[in-house]
């Protein structure tokens, strides 16, 4: 419904334009509402008042959003528009569906699971890795391999295994900063 203030908008636009498309186009509605405006005015009329108009499956929102809630958006038109007939409904599925459609947009918004990538201060978190060594004395040796985030300085120490003391305890073997 428009306000005394945007009929009198719509009517100026056409007084400058002479053309329903053009005021249309500057006041950004349909040509058709320009024209009934127009039309309105030379009749001596009031400015034509929108109807509102309900849906069919208005009744039964309430019903649909409950099952999208239970369903946790994962029913199917049809069988929403089984259970609709069966309360009283008469509409088509396709109305049906076009509704659930929205009401399933709806609820997959606002329970989305956002992703917020972990993201590393530089020069505040050790990051660090194993990876294969060469072998030594027949033995296969681990690389234990760290650096600080967004460092371009890393330590690489060979290692007999993967246990802790292994890591912890000041190596005998070398070490060497890359």
């Amino acid at each position: 419904m428009k306000s005394p203030g945007e009929f009198m908008e719509i009517l100026a636009a056409f007084d400058l334009t002479q053309s329903y498309r053009g005021a249309a186009e500057v006041c950004g509605v349909s040509h058709n509402t320009v024209r009934s405006y127009v039309k309105a005015r030379e009749a001596g009329a009031q400015a034509p008042i929108a109807r509102q108009r309900g849906r069919i499956t208005d009744p039964y929102l309430p019903q649909m959003e409950s099952l999208v809630e239970q369903s946790r958006g994962k029913i199917r038109g049809d069988v929403v528009h089984g259970k609709l007939v069966a309360l009283g409904y008469t509409g088509s599925i396709r109305t049906t569906r076009y509704v659930l459609a929205g009401l399933k947009s709806k609820y997959r918004a606002q329970n989305a699971r956002v992703h917020r990538p972990w993201t590393v201060e530089p020069a505040r978190w050790l990051q660090w890795d194993y990876g294969d060594g060469p072998v030594v004395d027949g033995v296969k040796t681990v690389l234990f391999v760290a650096w600080l985030a967004y460092s371009r300085f890393r330590i690489v120490i060979p290692l007999r295994d993967k246990t802790m003391p292994s890591v912890f305890v000041k190596p005998r073997v070398w070490w060497r900063v890359y």
